[in-house]
C-alpha cells in the first residue's frame, strides 16, 4: 500500500492585493482551504524616512512624520514634537497642548473611520465606506481650516503652533460632534447586528492577550484580546491626565472585538474634544523662548537682538543638547514613539520610529493558523495597517 502523503499549496498573496491596504506581500501555505503557515513579506515601500531624518534640521523634520502614517497625520506631528522638547527641556503653552489634543482625537476619529469603511469593503458592505468617508471629509475640512491642508499639515511646531485657530472654528467641531453619535449609531445598526458581518468576524483572526504581548501589540489589537493598556492613561502627555475618557476592551481577542473597541474609542474622543472645547482658553500658542521660537516681526524693526536670534533659527535651527529621548503617544494604531538622539548639533544624530503597524502585523500569522482563506482579508482588514508605518 502507498505511503499517504500530506503535501501543502504556497500561495502568494499581494504585494499588490486590494484588500492587504498597500503594499504587503503574504505567502500562504496551505492545506485545502485551510491556513497552516504564515509569512508577512514587507520591504515593498521602504521610504528611508528615518535616514532622511538624521540629514535634515529638526525643524525640517516637521514634514516626515505625516508621511510615514498618513491617516493620521497631527498625531505623528505631536509625536515627534513631543520628543524634540522632552530634549529640549520645554513644554508647549497650555492652549496650544489643548489645540493639539482637540486636533490629535479628530484625527483618531478619522482614522478609525477609515478603518470602518475599508473594513467593511472587504466584506463587500459598500454603503458604508461611502457613510464613513462622508464623516471624515468633514473632518479633514476642519483640518484644512485650521492649518491649509487637508492632510500633510506641518501645522504643529516645536515649543507650540504654527499660528492660532482660525475664527469659526470651535462652533464647526461643535457642529460635527452633535451629529457623530447619530451616524455612529447608524454604523453599528448596519454592522453589530448584520448576521454576515458577524459570521465574518466572530471567532475569526484570534489572537490571546499573552501573544498579544508576547508580538508586542499595542492599540485596539491589544485592547481587543483584553488588555487595558493605553499610553493616555499609562504615560499621559499633553494633559491628557486632566480628562475624563474610559478605555474599553475586548473579551475574546477576535476581530469583531477589535470593531467594538475602535467604535467605542470614537465615542470616547468625541469626549475628549468636548472637553477640551470647554477648556480652550484664550493665551499664546508658542512658547516663549527666543532660542526655540522665532521673534515677533514688531521686534525686527526695533532690536537687533531679535535680528541675530531670527536669522540663526532660520539659518540653522535649534540645537538641542546632547542626550537621548523616546517621546510616545497613543496613535490609532498604538503606540507611536520617536526615540531621538541628539550630539548638541542642529541636526539629530539617530531617529528611530516605533510604530503599532510593525509590531501588530507580526501577529497575523498566529491570528491566521487554522484559518481559512477567506479570514485572511478579515484578519489584515481588523489590524488596522498602514504600510507606511511597517517600511519606513
Amino acid at each position: 500500500m502507498a505511503e499517504l502523503t500530506r503535501e501543502t499549496l504556497v500561495l502568494n498573496m499581494g504585494p499588490q492585493h486590494p484588500s492587504t491596504h498597500g503594499v504587503l506581500r503574504l505567502l500562504l501555505e496551505l492545506e485545502g482551504e485551510v491556513i497552516v503557515g504564515a509569512h508577512p513579506v514587507i520591504g515593498y515601500l521602504h521610504t528611508g524616512f528615518e535616514k532622511e531624518m538624521e540629514t535634515r534640521t529638526y525643524h525640517q523634520n516637521i514634514v516626515f512624520p505625516p508621511r510615514i502614517e498618513y491617516l493620521a497625520t497631527f498625531i505623528e506631528e505631536q509625536a515627534y514634537v513631543l520628543a524634540v522638547e522632552k530634549l529640549l527641556g520645554i513644554t508647549a503653552p497650555p492652549r496650544a497642548q489643548t489645540i493639539r489634543l482637540i486636533l490629535a482625537e479628530l484625527s483618531r476619529i478619522a482614522s478609525h473611520l477609515v478603518y470602518l469603511g475599508t473594513a467593511a469593503i472587504d466584506l463587500n458592505v459598500s454603503s458604508v465606506f461611502m457613510y464613513c468617508f462622508r464623516d471624515r471629509e468633514q473632518i479633514l475640512d476642519i483640518f484644512e481650516m485650521v492649518s491649509g491642508q487637508r492632510m500633510m499639515h506641518g501645522y504643529f511646531r516645536i515649543g507650540g503652533l504654527q499660528w492660532d485657530l482660525p475664527e469659526g472654528f470651535v462652533p464647526r467641531v461643535r457642529a460635527f460632534l452633535e451629529e457623530l453619535p447619530r451616524h455612529l449609531d447608524e454604523y453599528e445598526a448596519l454592522l453589530t447586528d448584520n448576521l454576515i458581518w458577524r459570521r465574518r468576524t466572530e471567532g475569526v483572526a484570534v489572537l490571546s492577550a499573552d501573544d498579544a504581548l508576547r508580538y508586542g501589540c499595542t492599540g485596539p489589537v491589544l485592547r481587543g484580546s483584553g488588555v487595558p493598556y493605553d499610553v493616555r492613561k499609562a504615560f499621559p502627555y499633553g494633559g491628557y491626565d486632566q480628562y475624563a475618557f474610559d478605555i474599553p476592551v475586548g473579551r475574546r481577542g477576535d476581530a469583531f472585538d477589535r470593531y467594538r473597541v475602535r467604535m467605542e474609542e470614537m465615542r470616547q474622543s468625541r469626549r475628549i474634544v468636548l472637553q477640551a472645547l470647554d477648556r480652550l482658553a484664550p493665551g499664546p500658542v508658542m512658547v516663549d523662548d527666543p532660542k526655540v521660537a522665532l521673534p515677533p516681526r514688531s521686534e525686527l524693526v526695533r532690536s537687533m537682538e531679535a535680528v541675530i536670534h531670527h536669522f540663526k533659527l532660520v539659518s540653522e535651527g535649534i540645537h538641542p543638547p546632547p542626550g537621548e529621548v523616546y517621546a510616545a503617544v497613543e496613535s490609532p494604531r498604538g503606540e507611536k514613539g520617536y526615540y531621538i538622539v541628539s550630539d548638541g548639533s542642529n541636526r539629530p544624530v539617530r531617529v528611530r520610529v516605533r510604530s503599532a503597524s510593525f509590531n501588530n502585523l507580526q501577529a497575523l500569522p498566529v491570528m491566521l493558523y487554522r484559518g481559512t482563506v477567506a479570514d485572511v482579508v478579515v484578519a489584515i482588514a481588523s489590524i488596522d495597517i498602514v504600510l507606511g508605518d511597517v517600511d519606513r
